[in-house]
């Protein structure tokens, strides 16, 4: 299948940057990429300056452009995505590949460029709480015109291929996150650091963002009263917020919560390989990629009952209803007081390989990619 890709050329725009740039989109963009290159595409990524302080050289057939984009939250995506699609008219690549919905906005101007489109919706996000009445609107028609007007369009979730397939009267390709498969964790440090001992902590790792609903873990936590255990939060605010301020602040109050910041590679995959168990309390996701990360490393796993989350159909047990504090402490007991069985380990990572590996995600996205290069 590579020969017949060979010299074909796709852009990614939408996302803050590659390698090692917090957030699930960029997680994605980073792990197809690699996967397109290895096929014979050549990949190009369009990423915010602020997030790349050093543009990574082009490496595996993937070249990663740092273009300008405003300090400003409700417009850093809708500028960057503007100058990333006249950037493309530039370039005039084979495909051009926006994800989300809020880039998706820029679609009519890339088709006036005359550039083949792809949109990946990767989940609602006017449902995101940080947004305002009018950034929900924005976002909205973001969705309309990505829907609408591209060439190909993909959703992470099933569920949301459905929807818009239904809403807009147009096919939408399902093409679910991935996740990269543990190989083992090598040893980093990142334990000592922090102060951790193996099995002895819960652990999200999720960006300091409202619907991540961090704060209803710690007060889990606490309510929880294992003063045994640790709650480990591994990831970082791009943008200082009341929300971020909060959880700081509770989690100075709380005894036993570790902050980590952002963490990736060899430090996160040894977090996840150590935790007792993996909590994931949002409000809102696409599709879950550090729930399948968790799920992919054999961690015992704790989901609200969303429907993205819901997707995955994990056992009854493996669910708390959304933003019940008092189940969520029960559940969180329970679990660690029952952690999985090595059988039943190794048959959830073998689920998570079969279902979610990136070389299936990527052949999945190239099906897009082809049946549009061949109008």
């Amino acid at each position: 299948m590579a020969d017949q890709d060979i010299r074909r050329r796709v852009i990614f725009l939408g996302l803050r940057g590659i390698p090692n740039v917090q957030g699930g989109v960029e997680k994605h963009v980073e792990m197809l990429a690699g996967e397109m290159a290895a096929c014979g595409w050549n990949v190009e990524v369009i990423g915010r300056h602020r997030y790349l302080p050093s543009v990574p050289t082009p490496a595996n057939g993937i070249r990663v452009f740092s273009l300008w984009a405003p300090r400003k939250m409700a417009l850093e995506a809708i500028v960057h995505t503007f100058l990333g699609v006249c950037f493309a008219a530039v370039r005039r690549p084979d495909i051009l590949h926006i994800h989300a919905i809020g880039p998706a906005l820029m679609v009519p101007l890339a088709r006036l460029l005359g550039l083949k489109v792809v949109v990946t919706h990767h989940g609602y996000d006017y449902d995101r709480q940080k947004w305002s009445s009018l950034a929900r609107r924005v976002l909205k028609l973001g969705e309309y015109l990505g829907m609408r007007l591209s060439h190909g369009r993909i959703a992470v979730s099933n569920q949301v291929a459905q929807a818009m397939s239904s809403r807009y009267d147009a096919p939408v390709s399902f093409v679910p996150n991935g996740v990269a498969i543990p190989q083992g964790a090598h040893p980093t440090g990142v334990l000592t650091e922090f102060g951790l001992q193996p099995k002895r902590y819960v652990l999200l790792a999720a960006r300091l963002v409202p619907e991540k609903r961090q704060t209803d873990l710690i007060e889990a936590f606490a309510r929880s009263g294992r003063s045994d255990l640790r709650l480990v939060l591994a990831g970082g605010a791009e943008f200082e917020t009341a929300y971020s301020r909060q959880v700081r602040e509770m989690a100075e109050a709380v005894p036993g919560v570790v902050l980590t910041g952002f963490q990736s590679g060899d430090r996160l995959a040894e977090l996840f390989a150590n935790a007792a168990l993996f909590v994931l309390p949002s409000s809102h996701e696409g599709m879950p990629i550090a729930l399948l990360e968790a799920m992919a490393s054999g961690l015992p796993v704790l989901a609200s009952d969303i429907a993205a989350n819901r997707e995955l159909d994990l056992p009854s047990e493996d669910y708390f209803p959304l933003g019940n504090i008092d189940a969520l402490a029960a559940a969180m007991t329970t679990k660690i007081a029952n952690p999985l069985s090595e059988e039943q380990a190794r048959s959830q990572m073998k689920r998570v390989e079969l279902a979610y590996s990136w070389p299936n995600v990527a052949q999945k996205t190239l099906e897009v990619y082809r049946a549009l290069l061949a109008k």
